[in-house]
């Protein structure tokens, strides 16, 4: 049987701020379910004070002791419970977690220092021990780094591979370098190691410590080799090119599915859109838009920041909106200036656009269930899980091609009367050429029979985690 612990800052439902926690609340789960009896999936997290009553109830405490780190010498509870067949353990310190907000606090390095140190000492504790050790982004780079440095020449880590994946290489863990022994627990003799720019780079270290590396698409694992995407990163990506590899993200079916959604006014799937139109009817009533079920439905549910392409959506939207028959929600928060814009052209645009500035998982699902075109042109993106569920939900998704949307979303077009692709996309950064691929977008959604049939092709394409999860497999069996 194969031992696989993910170690890692957050997964939903637990404690998550974005798509980290929603890869690390469904992915370990895929693969256990994949790998059936020939697996073990655990995952193992701080336990935040964010976590909810109902998940906190539910836990069983199975070990106490202390951690060391530097001259620090701090409690560690472990709690655990299972959930779809993958063993959760949350190490308890309220020091360090029982905290308002999961990240942004001046401590974060010592915070994770401290979890990826515990989440190796937990093992002979609880006596399980992974035969992979699988961290994801800067928080969790540590316990690559320890095991390599600090444990490898222990009899039960002595075999132990490690897999490192990044989910965002813009946050690498950059701390100056006089905390290194202080904070770290690190000599001098690792400096080489840690150092990057003249400065501590955690991520930087766990792709040189780790047997692989992977990214969370094959065009991202492409692009972070070169300077435009890999925030000075690719010196280090390039010299381990070798251990690289891409593996597009999934979404959680279950969570994510129109048909079973009882948020929803009504459910729906690619056989029966007639739930589709009715929600789309209550969300306009919601956002304070007309009811028409003629009018193409457009949104934006994205955090408001330039890369993003909000940019680009804000260069074009006064046109598009002006000269279109259209309707616009934007879901999201982000930069003062892109909130403002959008507040002032809903002032504008009352009968055509809806600015939501806040953000809601629930409010999210209904726009989705809403729209029927799904503007998403960002500059990069890693994997991307937006236009995943946009097509869930029967939302035809407009990208630029980068990262997981190039991976995901296919161009559409007719070959000798087939229909091809699932999206619209285009290549360069340009609001010209949103603009044009939207507008392509709207006359499409005019040819009724060919609109339906187009998103009944969108809403059956395979997003779920199964091939991924076949995926990972495979990397953790040839990890030898």
């Amino acid at each position: 049987m194969k031992k696989i612990l993910f170690v890692g800052a957050e997964a939903m439902p637990f404690a998550a701020t974005g798509g980290l926690g929603d890869v690390l609340g469904s992915l370990p789960a895929a693969i256990r379910k994949k790998g059936g009896k020939d697996v073990d999936v655990r995952v193992v997290l701080p336990l935040y004070g964010a976590m909810g009553k109902t998940w906190r109830d539910q836990l069983e405490q199975v070990a106490e002791f202390r951690v060391n780190l530097a001259w620090r010498n701090q409690y560690c509870g472990v709690k655990s419970l299972v959930k779809d067949g993958v063993t959760f353990y949350f190490i308890d310190n309220d020091y360090y977690f029982n905290r308002p907000s999961l990240y942004g606090n001046f401590d974060d390095g010592e915070r994770y220092a401290y979890f990826c140190k515990a989440a190796l000492e937990m093992m002979p504790q609880i006596d399980w021990y992974p035969d992979v050790l699988h961290a994801h982004d800067w928080q969790a780079a540590l316990s690559v780094v320890y095991l390599n440095t600090r444990y490898r020449n222990l009899p039960a880590y002595e075999h132990m591979k490690s897999v490192f994946t990044i989910h965002n290489i813009e946050y690498q863990g950059k701390y100056d370098m006089s905390i290194l022994s202080d904070v770290f627990e690190l000599g001098v003799e690792h400096t080489s190691l840690m150092r990057y720019d003249d400065c501590l780079n955690l991520m930087k270290a766990a792709i040189v410590c780790a047997d692989t590396v992977t990214t969370v698409s094959p065009r991202y694992a492409e692009e972070i080799k070169t300077a435009e995407y890999a925030h000075r990163l690719n010196f280090v990506l390039e010299q381990n090119s070798y251990k690289l590899r891409g593996i597009l993200n999934g979404i959680d079916y279950d969570y994510y599915n129109p048909a079973k959604d009882t948020g929803l006014v009504s459910t729906f799937d690619a056989r029966r859109l007639s739930g589709k139109a009715k929600d789309k009817e209550a969300m306009q009533a919601e956002a304070c838009l007309p009811l028409r079920a003629d009018v193409p439905v457009l949104a934006v549910i994205s955090r408001l920041a330039a890369h993003k392409g909000l940019d680009l959506i804000s260069e074009i939207a006064d046109k598009l909106v002006a000269e279109n028959d259209v309707q616009l929600i934007v879901l999201g928060k982000g930069e003062e200036r892109f909130e403002r814009f959008f507040a002032d052209l809903a002032a504008r645009y009352p009968d055509k656009v809806a600015a939501l500035l806040t953000y809601d998982r629930d409010l999210a699902k209904r726009i989705y269930a809403a729209t029927d075109i799904f503007l998403m042109p960002s500059k990069s993106e890693p994997c991307g899980l937006s236009q995943m569920i946009a097509s869930r939900y029967g939302a035809v998704p407009v990208v630029r091609e980068t990262g997981g949307l190039y991976d995901s979303i296919k161009p559409y077009w007719e070959k000798d009367g087939e229909m091809l692709g699932n999206g619209f996309t285009f290549a360069g950064y340009s609001g010209a050429e949103l603009h044009e691929r939207t507008c392509a977008a709207i006359d499409l959604y005019k040819q009724t029979a060919k609109w339906k049939k187009l998103v009944a092709k969108v809403m059956r394409t395979d997003f779920s985690w199964s091939a991924s999860a076949a995926k990972y497999l495979e990397m953790y069996d040839e990890l030898k």
